[in-house]
């Protein structure tokens, strides 16, 4: 059974104290007749998994003012969309990205599905995406659930079953609430408290339109909550990289392949990444030298890559290619990759 009066009391909240977003349509503007675009909330959506809100506006922007529309985006290559995205982490993201712009744009004209279940059948989006985009650009009555829903959720019912064991609780929780009426904006004010009141780390619980309610402020152990199975050590992961630079300032570089960690973006040849550092051989033939270390925490695993660079001639390299010095962007280098060219170019190189 729903809870509409929780849900009238929060929507009651988010409509005075709603955060703006690039991405948003304000409530108001919402009871005036405008509607989201689903593109945009597509895409912010996608950016935002696994990355902060603060991170993800410019880069949001930026997309947007390139690529206004998804037939834009579903006609740019590739590379440009890699580019684009260095430094926003998670490039499977990215890749999934282009392949739904693609089939919206050669599918569907041009126009996003409008159902949980169609959304689904797109590529990259996984079941927490497809809710998201339905209740907010189309107003469908779908339970969406992230971060921030999962830690109100655990305090409101005091649900002290460590995640990820909790998140069929959580996630029942949360249907209960979701309402018939204005689900896109419920959604949107759940996530909001999250980020903004029922915070990780010290929840302002005085000024939470939730407070009588909420148990775990009752007993005192909101802060506590969620609980969560404690996580195993990260493995660590070795390897090298060559940053290797012509006469003429062009940089060697390479374009990863599809599959796998940083699949299609550019970067320094070099070896594997594994517990110690596979066999391999140097890009071209060059007086190597040491350059240092980059360290780098991915998802599953911490990466120290040792760094040798070399100034070269003009010789065919046994692998990548050269860019030349006016057509060379560090900041479309992955992030671990735009690393080691700061300490390789730094001023103490």
């Amino acid at each position: 059974m729903r809870d509409d009066a929780l849900s009238r009391t929060l929507l009651d909240w988010y409509d005075v104290h709603a955060r703006a977003m690039p991405w948003r349509v304000p409530p108001a503007d919402r009871r005036a007749g405008r509607r989201p675009d689903p593109y945009r909330v597509w895409l912010s959506e996608v950016m935002l998994q696994q990355t902060t809100v603060a991170a993800v506006r410019a880069y949001f922007e930026t997309f947007t003012d390139r690529w206004p529309r998804v037939e834009d985006l579903a006609a740019s290559p590739d590379d440009a969309v890699m580019a684009a995205w260095a430094g926003l982490g998670y490039y499977a993201r990215a890749r999934n990205l282009l392949k739904c712009a693609r089939v919206v744009a050669a599918e569907h004209d041009g126009t996003f599905p409008d159902t949980r279940e169609a959304l689904l059948a797109l590529p990259g989006i996984g079941p927490y995406t497809a809710a998201a985009v339905a209740a907010i650009a189309f107003d469908r009555p779908e339970t969406v659930v992230d971060g921030n829903v999962e830690r109100v959720m655990a305090r409101l019912h005091a649900v002290e079953t460590p995640l990820p064991a909790a998140k069929a609780e959580l996630t029942a929780h949360a249907a209960r609430l979701t309402p018939s009426e204005r689900p896109g904006d419920y959604a949107q004010a759940v996530m909001d408290l999250g980020a903004t009141i029922c915070t990780p780390r010290r929840p302002a619980c005085g000024i939470c339109p939730w407070r009588d309610p909420c148990k775990a402020r009752e007993r005192g152990i909101a802060a506590e909550l969620p609980r969560k199975t404690p996580k195993s050590a990260k493995p660590v992961r070795r390897g090298v990289a060559y940053l290797a630079r012509r006469h003429d300032g062009a940089w060697l570089l390479e374009t990863r392949p599809d599959r796998g960690l940083l699949g299609g973006m550019l970067g320094w040849p070099g070896s594997d990444w594994a517990e110690e550092v596979p066999a391999h051989d140097p890009p071209v033939a060059a007086e190597w030298r040491d350059a240092g270390e980059v360290r780098h925490t991915f998802t599953h695993f911490h990466l120290r890559l040792a760094l040798r660079s070399a100034l070269v001639g003009h010789i065919a390299p046994d692998r990548g290619h050269f860019v030349a010095s006016d057509r060379f962007r560090p900041a479309d280098l992955p992030t671990v990759m735009r690393k080691a060219f700061d300490l390789v170019s730094g001023p103490d190189a």
